[in-house]
């Protein structure tokens, strides 16, 4: 199909398509929620993610007013989301609460915008992000540090399994990557309006594009103890803490996960006792990244012995320790016999900050280091919850980060690799893949843009949580097919592809298991919301 006889986008049928959508979404809100969510397990879980992909399109059909190739590049995304919505719900119309032809009316629009010919054109079509010139600067400064610092280091800290260059880590702190969201009456750059998270978006999606394990991720331990802090820790608290965060010259991890409760957070067992002058910390946790090279822990422990009281018993804790060796480490509290080991666990990609198993052995903590002081006991869960909301949406830039490297490889590839003496790229097929793959990051990254406008406005904890499980699930999609374009050498560690692509598979993963984060939280928000 040449450029002349593409299809003309049209936002008025896109937003009409989405709107039928909607309304397939919001009638099996209702069925679920009269049936019970734990009764319908499969419908609510393709639910949450079917409203991810419809608030992903209202964001999108935003980004289309902005012009032709915008437009083109929404129609496209919304004719994809329509197909996808309808091979959930067929088979399953009843359990959905909708007729067999619920989207029936779409079927025009998506047979003009999914056309093969459509995607083809797009292939080498980012589009422009529409940032403006003050966001359109944090970019450029976090692009050339990810460019010029990280990148250089990314593969051999992927390939031996190293820890981050220590170099990294100060020279983010130069450029204030760990002050994006610590108050400025604290010595960070947070102003208290909703820039504040866009720009935070806009630096992660930059460092990730550089290094998912030691460059998009440095920020986000950081990022939650701030959140939590700021919503509930003490002034006394603020005042020591935030400034230190804010130059690294105080480096967080996060230490919430149990072996046996990851996603189920309310039934942890890491108590924390009450002693003269603080609390003594007995227990397990695991999946802590970045717990070695760590000054401080963001811990959550449970200080009430009445497990019947779930997450109410729970409150978190700063837990100070020492640097210590990536490959596994035991401290000693001197003068007391408390003890802290850490082993670390071995990981298919995300390598570079390392995730440990801490056990805790009459580990002491002084009475000022409980979040919030005497307030905070029972509030740990709350107080945790405030840094992981804003988490997800961190999650999701890193996301698109790595699509965003992801797809630039598989473009650079197609152009330069030959079969049957032709260049890929010239193949319909590989066109196709490539366009998809620039509708899904640039809707991917507008979503993330307008979860972060409204988070800045005190809104979107459900939207910060579709934002996750829509674009970490999309880039196991891009990072897949990036691979799959570099043929036999995508498999290869020689092309950083391969790392792209073991990075992406964590992502739905770790800050709120997929599954989990769709019925537990989407799905449930959703039945609330409608009843």
């Amino acid at each position: 199909m040449a450029p002349e006889t593409l299809p003309t986008p049209d936002l008025a049928a896109a937003a009409d398509a989405v709107g039928l959508c909607q309304a397939v979404v919001d009638r099996a809100v209702r069925q679920v929620g009269a049936a019970g969510i734990d009764e319908q397990q499969v419908v609510a879980y393709d639910l949450a993610h079917a409203a991810a992909a419809v608030t992903t399109a209202r964001a999108v059909l935003d980004y289309g007013a902005h012009g032709e190739l915008e437009a083109r590049i929404a129609c496209a995304f919304v004719a994809d989301a329509v197909a996808d919505l309808a091979g959930r719900v067929i088979g399953r119309a009843a359990s959905w609460g909708v007729d067999d032809d619920a989207l029936d009316g779409a079927r025009p629009f998506v047979t003009a915008h999914r056309d093969p010919a459509v995607l083809a054109a797009l292939c080498d079509q980012e589009g422009p992000r529409h940032l403006g010139d003050d966001f359109d600067l944090v970019r450029d400064t976090f692009h050339r540090f990810a460019e010029n610092e990280v990148r250089p280091h990314a593969e051999h800290v992927h390939r031996a399994n190293t820890d981050i260059p220590e170099e990294i880590v100060t020279g983010l702190a130069e450029i204030g990557g760990f002050g994006l969201s610590v108050p400025e009456e604290y010595g960070g750059y947070a102003t208290g309006d909703e820039s504040d998270q866009l720009g935070m978006v806009v630096a992660t999606e930059e460092l990730s594009w550089g290094s998912l394990g030691i460059g998009g991720s440095l920020i986000t331990r950081p990022e939650i103890l701030t959140r939590a802090l700021v919503h509930g820790g003490t002034e006394e608290q603020k005042r020591r803490w935030l400034p230190k965060l804010a130059t690294a010259e105080v480096l967080a991890a996060v230490a919430v996960t149990e072996p046996d409760y990851g996603s189920d957070v309310a039934g942890i067992t890491t108590s924390a006792t009450p002693t003269e002058g603080g609390w003594l910390v007995n227990g397990v946790k695991t999946w802590c990244t970045f717990a070695a090279r760590a000054d401080v822990l963001m811990l959550l422990a449970r200080t009430d012995p009445d497990r019947s009281k779930a997450h109410r018993g729970l409150s978190l804790f700063l837990v100070e320790k020492a640097p210590a060796d990536g490959k596994g480490f035991v401290l000693h509290q001197g003068g007391r016999p408390g003890k802290l080991e850490g082993r670390p666990i071995d990981t298919l990609g995300y390598r570079g900050m390392h995730s440990y198993e801490l056990a805790f052995e009459d580990w002491f903590v002084p009475a000022e280091d409980l979040v919030g002081g005497e307030e905070g006991l029972g509030r740990g869960f709350y107080l945790q919850m405030q840094g992981f909301e804003n988490g997800r949406l961190q999650t999701a830039a890193r996301a698109v980060g790595v699509m965003q490297a992801a797809y630039e490889a598989a473009l650079a590839y197609a152009r330069e690799r030959k079969v049957f003496g032709a260049p890929i790229i010239d193949y319909q097929l590989t066109r196709a893949k490539l366009g998809r793959m620039a509708v899904v990051v640039q809707s991917a990254r507008q979503l993330a843009y307008h979860v972060a406008r409204l988070m800045g406005q005190g809104e979107g904890a459900l939207e910060a949580s579709m934002s996750k499980a829509y674009v970490c699930r999309a880039a196991e999609w891009v990072t897949r097919e990036a691979m799959q374009v570099h043929g036999g050498m995508g498999y290869a560690e020689e092309y950083p592809v391969s790392r792209y692509f073991v990075d992406a598979r964590v992502l739905s993963i770790f800050e709120g298991a997929d599954e989990t984060l769709a019925l537990k939280v989407i799905a449930r928000r959703l039945v609330e919301r409608a009843g």
